[in-house]
């Protein structure tokens, strides 16, 4: 047995067995996948992919243990490339951070001019998506880190460490019944559902517990437009479409004079922004700097040991 037929049963498995597909991203022949994977197979002496004629359908028990052990080898191969760029080139290489629209716009920019200014030679790649995709990004090793609020910490094979807490506010026009609310009379379920309101995809940013807690009341919301970012809620609330519920991280008083902001943290709940890694993924000095430029508690150390910790469960 040798890598290559590792490569070839991992990449079909990630191309959801399609052999063309895995043939194409390998830069190599479908019957040269094919023929290798049979080789293993009768190697091993067992049969890793369920098939039905020529097309292989999915993997067999045998073929998923088979599966694991060669996910662990291949990610030890490339971990041992990583340490050795790592150690020729410490100051250098590249980063791409698969990352929401709000964290793009709101977080990151806090962060990256500092990174920039020691890792003048990393060379930066933002890659935005939902969370679910952010999550993916990742696990398939096209980015190397990912920040969402969602997803993250439920995904199996990431490590997601917390970063910073947020509560929803919502957005409205100075001119708005709203806008005048009394400080010690804060907004309800009931009151919101007066009003027609704009705010966040299904997949982004505490969606989820918007829904519930007007479930709670059996409330239907008049939700007119979604979006996945706070801008453009506060974009179609400023032209008079409805109210807005963004991340209160999203709302500035000084940029946005236009709006006035209304705190519903006691409506929604608190949410907590996360930062993911591959579990078991080697982790090159910079990627260590720029975890810990995001939230200071999270030293070498401490993301050390939550990795330690993670593989051995």
């Amino acid at each position: 047995m040798n890598l290559q037929q590792f490569r070839f049963v991992r990449e079909t498995i990630r191309r959801n067995f399609n052999l063309t597909e895995a043939a194409r991203s390998l830069y190599t022949s479908q019957p040269g996948v094919s023929k290798a994977i049979i080789e293993f197979e009768d190697e091993l002496g067992i049969k890793i992919f369920e098939r039905h004629g020529k097309r292989i359908k999915g993997l067999t028990r045998p073929g998923e243990a088979v599966a694991e052990v060669i996910e662990r080898i291949m990610r030890e191969v490339d971990n041992l490339k990583q340490v050795s760029d790592d150690f020729a080139r410490r100051d250098e290489g590249s980063l791409v951070i698969a990352c929401t629209h709000a964290q793009a716009r709101y977080l990151l920019p806090r962060v990256i001019p500092e990174f920039r200014r020691r890792f003048p030679k990393v060379h930066m790649s933002l890659a935005e998506g939902s969370p679910p995709a952010l999550a993916q990004m990742v696990l398939h090793e096209q980015a190397d880190v990912a920040i969402a609020t969602e997803t993250l910490s439920s995904t199996p094979g990431l490590l997601a460490l917390p970063v910073y807490s947020w509560e929803h506010t919502v957005v409205v026009k100075p001119d708005h019944p709203l806008a005048d609310q009394p400080s010690n009379k804060p907004l309800s379920i009931d009151i919101l559902a007066q009003y027609p309101i704009v705010t966040y995809d299904h997949a982004f940013s505490g969606r989820r517990s918007i829904d519930e807690a007007f479930a709670a009341k059996q409330i239907t919301p008049d939700i007119v437009l979604e979006a996945i970012d706070a801008d453009v809620i506060k974009t179609y609330v400023d032209v008079g479409l409805g109210i807005g519920i963004i991340a209160g991280v999203a709302f500035d008083p000084r940029r946005d004079k236009g709006l006035v902001g209304l705190p519903v943290g006691h409506l929604f709940g608190t949410h907590h922004t996360r930062v993911a890694v591959k579990a078991g993924a080697f982790l090159r000095d910079y990627i260590y700097v720029l975890l810990e430029m995001l939230a200071p508690a999270l030293t070498r150390e401490v993301v050390q040991n939550a990795m330690d910790e993670l593989q051995s469960n």
